[in-house]
């Protein structure tokens, strides 16, 4: 029996990669990129999910009755969840199939996959997502999604912590890499900090994950707070230290590269990197 054919739009660092294990494992697959422009806000990102899906040579054009359409992207639950009812009028399916990793986690197959939608659907594409990571069926549509921001603002509040305990003993005379060092391998590094620890102090050029996108992240997890009417008080901090890191010139650097913004901020510099 032959595999099914995958039609992929977004081919940037998460995107080609993911493409290309589709590719590796004999899918076929037919890529579309979009601008190299990304969304800033959510109000932004909303709108390019809405053209990705409603112009006239968009995905749901071409999405015939019993197709699946699986979203990966980060996108506000709310959005996600009155696109898919659209979908059902179609008589076909969409899951939000937000993930939990980075480029290194893309290319090993270990990302976390939170699926939203109907379970009859997730059970048939499954297979598909496996070639990913792991994937795990969590509710209704929107609920993948709210489980990866409630991911992320974890993610954020860690990293920026990381990087004020680092900075804190390194402006105390502590020298920076034996910091380092210590603080990896002691009760609060968790996989994530691990995984970043060789990239804190020289971060790559080619970001793992963009500081942009955890920032337009936890502003999606704070829009979902304010409908629920709960507090937020470590996300809307971080929220507050990404936006000025995104002022200094971070945008597209690295997560890890929180600590190099907060080194700039000590040093007074508000200048663009």
């Amino acid at each position: 029996m032959s595999k099914v054919t995958i039609g992929f739009v977004g081919l940037g660092h998460m995107g080609g990669n993911m493409a290309e294990r589709f590719l590796a494992a004999g899918y076929t697959v037919y890529g579309e990129e979009r601008s190299r422009e990304h969304a800033q806000d959510l109000i932004e990102q909303d709108r390019v999910l809405e053209e990705v899906a409603a112009e006239p040579d968009g995905i749901l054009a071409g999405l015939a009755a019993g197709k699946s359409w699986i979203d990966v992207s980060t996108v506000s639950p709310q959005a996600s969840r009155e696109l898919a009812a659209r979908v059902r009028a179609k008589d076909a399916w969409m899951l939000d199939a937000p993930v939990s990793g980075s480029v290194p986690q893309v290319q090993s197959g270990t990302l976390t996959i939170m699926v939203g939608g109907d379970e009859d659907a997730y059970r048939r594409v499954e297979p598909i997502l496996r070639e990913l990571g792991t994937p795990t069926h969590i509710g209704d549509n929107g609920q993948g999604l709210v489980l990866k921001l409630a991911i992320n603002i974890s993610l954020a509040v860690q990293m920026l912590a990381f990087a004020e305990g680092l900075l804190l003993a390194e402006r105390s005379g502590v020298d920076r890499q034996r910091a380092l060092d210590v603080m990896e391998a002691s009760a609060i590094g968790s996989p994530m900090l691990r995984a970043r620890a060789s990239i804190i102090l020289d971060p790559p050029e080619d970001a793992w994950f963009d500081l942009s996108f955890m920032h337009k992240d936890i502003e999606l997890a704070l829009d979902a707070a304010r409908r629920l009417d709960i507090p937020l008080p470590t996300a809307e901090r971080a929220d507050e230290v990404l936006e000025r890191a995104q002022a200094l010139g971070y945008e597209r650097r690295d997560l890890a590269a929180l600590f190099q913004a907060l080194e700039q901020m000590a040093n007074g510099d508000r200048g663009r990197r």
